[in-house]
């Protein structure tokens, strides 16, 4: 049985999260039904990130245990022809057995994308603010969040997860044309990323102030926080291993 690595990239809009549900079009399910269609065995994608409705993937990871004999090239062509314009495949190799896309991981990281104006196109990657934002001020907020820290008020509170404790190890805001924020940590809880944007808008805004963050924090309360921001403007980057 070989273990087979693949590196996906989608487009989030027209998806309903990546895994698998009920009569519901995700990402999981099109890519197993189009690698059962190449390899004629049932497939069971394993993933890095179960990325929410509308959230997209630059690199996002997934393997699968399969049978076949087809060289990883050749499953990364076969699948690019079958899958919807919507899903790329970037790469596929082979790994060793014990290798988890979700187990294995050691960090990832994610991009938030804040438009400065209304845009046609590239509007259903970004999140558009017709108000001005103090990036510097966002700045020093997010950094408070660098470290170990129970995130229990950056997270749904609908969340089943055991523990809230995660490592974040870079968080940083850049403004260009856009406005991006991207963070990186070993493990992230359902809207993390999402929460943190709507309530550093909040601080950019003014109607938050700095301080106020590690406080937030130290409250393990999603209800001290800030909005959940757009999926939309959310792109899964990369995961390291």
């Amino acid at each position: 049985m070989r273990n087979i690595k693949l590196t996906v990239e989608y487009d989030g809009t027209d998806f309903s999260g990546w895994q698998v549900q009920p009569e519901a079009r995700t990402v999981q399910q099109t890519v197993e039904q189009s690698l059962q269609e190449l390899l004629s065995e049932s497939i069971s994608l394993v993933s890095a990130a179960r990325t929410d409705a509308g959230v997209h993937a630059l690199g996002q990871v997934a393997n699968f245990h399969t049978h076949s004999t087809l060289p990883p090239e050749t499953i990364k062509v076969a699948l690019n022809s079958l899958l919807p314009r919507d899903v790329v495949i970037r790469q596929a190799e082979e790994v060793e057995p014990e290798f988890h896309a979700r187990f294995s991981a050691d960090w990832k990281r994610y991009r938030y994308r804040i438009a400065k104006r209304k845009k046609a196109i590239g509007r259903h990657y970004c999140w558009y603010l017709r108000y001005e934002l103090d990036v510097e001020r966002m700045r020093q907020a997010s950094s408070i969040l660098a470290g170990t820290y129970d995130f229990t008020s950056f997270c749904s509170s609908n969340s089943e997860t055991k523990t809230h404790i995660c490592r974040v190890m870079e968080c940083q805001w850049q403004e260009g044309e856009d406005i991006d924020f991207e963070i990186q940590a070993d493990r992230f809880l359902q809207h993390m990323v999402r929460i943190i944007v709507g309530t550093m808008v909040e601080v950019g805004r003014g109607r938050l102030p700095v301080e106020e963050i590690g406080r937030i924090l130290e409250a393990k309360d999603r209800r001290q926080a800030g909005p959940t921001a757009p999926a939309k403007g959310l792109c899964l980057v990369e995961v390291g291993y």
